[in-house]
């Protein structure tokens, strides 16, 4: 339900951050080893399941708006996805035509 801006004593500006402020260039990390980068915890720190929810959901816009600096490898079967930031060393690569096939 929402709630009026004097319900609040503070607000703040809405900031993100900048994925070179947050990845390494040299790794590739999944979507919920970025949301504990996002929240500054280290991408193997042990979350409860709500609290991995919560932030994984909040990651996916984030993911989504930094589209242009960031690469994806090619996931296999059942694994997940690894983004990591385009460099110039690792640019990324066009996608083929028969790449859904």
């Amino acid at each position: 339900m929402p709630k009026p801006k004097s319900a609040f004593e503070t607000l703040y500006p809405y900031q993100l951050y900048d994925p070179e402020d947050v990845l390494d260039p040299e790794l590739m990390y999944t979507v919920p080893e970025i949301a504990r980068l996002l929240q500054g915890l280290d991408p193997d720190a042990p979350l409860d399941a709500d609290t991995e929810d919560r932030v994984v959901t909040w990651t996916v816009p984030w993911l989504m708006a930094h589209t242009d600096e960031l690469v994806i490898n090619d996931p296999v079967g059942d694994e997940p996805g690894y983004f990591g930031l385009a460099t110039e060393d690792r640019p990324p690569e066009e996608i083929p035509d028969d790449a859904d096939e």
